[in-house]
């Protein structure tokens, strides 16, 4: 069962970054508004994990800088949403033709 919220530190685990890169990018994408509690501890959501994914995926994949990123994900949330599935879906074909011809090569 998946959770509601994640905390920081599971957030940065999952996408093997720092939780100092998480508190940076809070100020510079209006999208990631994490929740807190009365003692400031953040909590993310499902739709926060997922811009933080796009993050990722603008910054990594097609090499933007953060003010590059910033200003895709603020004009077409959808479109960034749309490549980052085919990129991630193609890498997962590749894979599955890597161990597809790794077997037929044995």
């Amino acid at each position: 069962m998946d959770k509601i919220y994640y905390s920081i530190s599971e957030v940065a685990d999952m996408f093997k970054i720092n939780q100092s890169n998480l508190r940076f990018w809070e100020k510079e994408f209006s999208k990631l508004k994490p929740k807190r509690n009365e003692k400031g501890t953040r909590f993310y959501s499902k739709e926060d994990i997922e811009t933080i994914k796009q993050i990722i995926f603008l910054v990594n994949e097609q090499k933007l800088t953060l003010k590059g990123a910033k200003n895709k994900i603020n004009q077409k949330l959808d479109v960034v949403a749309k490549q980052q599935s085919i990129v991630e879906r193609l890498k997962k074909i590749r894979q599955e033709l890597k161990g597809i011809s790794n077997e037929l090569s044995k």
